[in-house]
């Protein structure tokens, strides 16, 4: 599967498009995470508790896009974007979404 952000792909044409393909995954912060956090947040920085909670999640709404495009019939995505929201107080979705396409090797 060819996953792109862009409308076409260098060296192939798009020979049929399917539909939109999506991946969405909800995820919760932790109550030891959201603590860590706290206190990461008084002095300043990253906090990598959540950078690996959303890149996690990152993964797993690609990794269902790409599965969503396969039951489609594809073997590519083009114009594929990422948007989130904040769930509650503690949770975050995650969606990945873009055009499932069949590709043929251009000429």
């Amino acid at each position: 599967m060819i996953v792109v952000t862009t409308e076409n792909i260098a060296g192939y044409k798009i020979k049929e498009v399917k539909g939109t393909a999506f991946g969405l995954t909800v995820r919760a912060r932790g109550l030891g995470k959201d603590i860590m956090a706290s206190f990461k947040g008084l002095i300043g920085g990253e906090i990598a508790q959540y950078t690996e909670l959303l890149e996690d999640a990152r993964k797993a709404a690609i990794d269902r896009m790409i599965k969503n495009a396969h039951a489609m019939g594809a073997d590519g995505i083009v114009m594929v974007r990422y948007d989130s929201a904040e769930i509650g107080r503690n949770m975050s979705e995650i969606v990945a979404y873009g055009t499932a396409v069949t590709l043929e090797k251009a000429t």
